[in-house]
């Protein structure tokens, strides 16, 4: 007896992080202006990434990401190429970037689910990879 199997179309992977909209536009921004400074060097998007540092154990980090890795988690959003660090992706899932302008300072600000703690000063986090923050 054949058994026929028929594939079923997979269900889309849920995006690692997300931009807001006023995050999308400064990281357009961002990029327009690197690339007239650099009008040579091609950037293909913006690297995020986690590293170890700070008082709180963990830090955000930015960098022009002039190729895209092999094992980059590429996310595509309002018009702007992210490219994740594949050892931060499970630090990342189900985050929001958003920008902010006050007052006294413009920033990146990330709206991490898998955040425990953070320094007072806002510049490191404590961050538990997305398994254990389900537990």
């Amino acid at each position: 007896m054949d058994i026929a199997v028929t594939p079923r179309a997979r269900r889309p992977r849920p995006k690692v992080v997300t931009l807001t909209d006023a995050a999308a536009a400064r990281v357009k921004e961002i990029m327009a202006r690197k690339s007239l400074e650099e009008p040579g060097k091609p950037y293909v998007g913006l690297r995020v990434g986690v590293k170890n540092g700070g008082c709180a154990g963990s830090e955000y980090v930015f960098e022009y990401a002039a190729e895209r890795n092999p094992l980059d988690e590429v996310v595509e959003d309002k018009d702007v190429t992210i490219l994740i660090d594949p050892k931060a992706v499970l630090f990342l899932i189900g985050t929001t970037i958003d920008y902010e302008t006050t007052k006294l300072s413009s920033k990146f600000v990330f709206n991490n689910p898998n955040e425990t703690d953070a320094c007072g000063c806002g510049e490191s986090v404590t961050i538990q990879p997305a398994a254990q923050a389900l537990d």
